[in-house]
């Protein structure tokens, strides 16, 4: 693994690099509001995208490098994640196809900015659907639109009894559910069988070497 520290227009972002061999592709992910890059779930989708022969980047935003648990503002997660996708994308990962993602508030960072960056798809690991809580004002503040705007392939792997909420499948959207809540380490091996089974199918191998 290597660790290097990406300039943004809000302070250095951490990435942390986990190459293979051969890579078909790149997957890059964030962590959660108040979580980091150590998260269960993030390492287990890590690992199972190395096997597939993906480079895999965990992000770290600004504000947690810093030290600060409390997440900064939509627009500057999504500022600084899109500083640290087109470094990488010009260096450490040039030329391989891009797959964005990560847990809850990285998942919609990533929903977010997936045009922009140019993503091939994007992976959301347990997507907050609304805030906690299953009564209708809860409801009511729904983020489905931040994922219903991703218009590439997008996988959501969501825990059956998330209190965020179940989001529905879409027309370029698979959503698996597995038991478990909000953390999704109910079923880790379930969780890398889907990430393994969803990635060869955004980034083919045929096409993948092929990239320009």
């Amino acid at each position: 693994m290597t660790v290097l520290d990406v300039d943004t227009p809000y302070g250095p972002a951490r990435a942390h690099l986990h190459p293979v061999a051969d890579p078909v592709g790149a997957l890059i992910l964030g962590h959660g509001a108040s979580g980091g890059v150590t998260a269960r779930d993030l390492v287990t989708a890590t690992e199972a995208a190395r096997s597939e022969r993906f480079s895999v980047v965990l992000v770290e935003q600004p504000y947690r490098v810093a030290g600060r648990r409390s997440p900064a503002p939509a627009r500057q997660l999504d500022a600084a994640w899109t500083a640290v996708v087109e470094h990488l994308a010009g260096g450490e990962l040039s030329g391989l196809p891009l797959v964005a993602g990560g847990r809850s508030a990285g998942a919609r960072v990533a929903c977010r900015t997936a045009a922009e960056t140019g993503a091939a798809g994007v992976l959301c690991l347990a997507f907050p659907v609304h805030p906690p809580g299953r009564s209708a004002a809860a409801e009511q503040k729904t983020r489905l639109p931040e994922l219903d705007a991703v218009e590439v392939p997008a996988l959501v792997v969501q825990g059956t009894s998330d209190p965020f909420g179940m989001p529905p499948p879409g027309p370029n959207r698979t959503v698996v559910t597995l038991p478990g809540n909000h953390s999704l380490t109910g079923d880790l091996e379930g969780l890398a069988a889907a990430v393994r089974d969803w990635l060869p199918g955004v980034v083919p191998v045929s096409a993948a070497r092929h990239r320009g």
